[in-house]
């Protein structure tokens, strides 16, 4: 860990920590004068993590290497962090990102200005959960499906859904061993959730999915993928994705969708940019 890390190690974990309140965890303030430390002692952490003692001192100190990720888990439930400071406590503690949400309920929601940013967009867009339930879209994504009815979850749509692989033109090529390798990753990072659950016991049921799934090992992110698809109105041609995560919800997705009707790819060699 170097000396950077270290320091904003420090300032996350002493300024949450000094946030408890102590009597809020059945310990009483010490009532002697003297010098009164806002917060839990480090002694405290211990005790409600169930370390042995000087274990949270190691940690906070910077001199933990590799600290395990249930025992920062631990940590950063008990003060109470959010996703972010989630994820800087992991990289700030030297572990990389985190191998998973903190909570369950991560990645289930996103702030309401989103759909009014996918409203601006010109292409389609929509904004799914780490569920891939649908929480925000556009007009010209709704108008990508036959009457404008668009799928509750795309993952569902995509991989299940009959109309799905119809639009999804080379579904069994194209399109299943592209996107199965996703429902894959995330269950591995969230394995109670129980939408996820449900997806993969209907995959496996299927006669289609379960052999892809079954040869599915790579996650294929579908950012600057360009894919064969039937629009509803404007017919067949190519779609280009555009992904990316809104920061506080991990696992929650922005999927814009640059459609060009015909035969021929639009992107296929579009150069990648750089900064000057």
């Amino acid at each position: 860990m170097n000396k950077v890390s270290k320091v904003a190690l420090r300032k996350l974990l002493t300024e949450r920590r000094a946030l408890i309140d102590p009597t809020g965890h059945g310990f009483t303030r010490p009532s002697r004068q003297g010098r009164r430390v806002p917060g839990l002692t480090q002694h405290q952490v211990d005790e409600l993590t169930t370390r042995s003692s000087g274990t949270y001192r190691r940690l906070e100190s910077g001199t933990y290497t590799n600290p395990p990720a249930d025992y920062l888990r631990d940590v950063a439930t008990l003060f109470a962090l959010n996703e972010q400071e989630w994820t800087s406590l992991c990289r700030y503690a030297g572990i990389g990102d985190p191998p998973g949400p903190l909570t369950p309920a991560s990645g289930k929601e996103v702030p309401g200005v989103w759909q009014e940013a996918v409203d601006g967009m010109l292409h389609p867009a929509y904004v799914t959960d780490a569920s891939w339930e649908l929480i925000a879209h556009n007009a010209p994504f709704a108008a990508l499906f036959p009457g404008g009815t668009v799928p509750r979850n795309t993952m569902r749509w995509m991989v299940l859904d009959p109309g799905g692989r119809h639009m999804l033109t080379d579904w069994h090529t194209a399109w299943a061993p592209l996107v199965l390798p996703q429902l894959r990753a995330a269950l591995a990072t969230r394995p109670d959730d129980p939408i996820l659950r449900q997806l993969e016991r209907d995959v496996l049921a299927d006669p289609d999915c379960a052999p892809i799934w079954t040869g599915a090992v790579a996650h294929i992110h579908p950012d600057g993928d360009e894919r064969p698809l039937l629009h509803a109105v404007e017919g067949p041609g190519w779609v280009t994705m555009c992904a990316a995560q809104p920061m506080t919800a991990p696992g929650a997705r922005l999927i814009v969708l640059v459609f060009h009707a015909g035969e021929a790819r639009a992107h296929a060699r579009t150069p990648v940019l750089r900064a000057p």
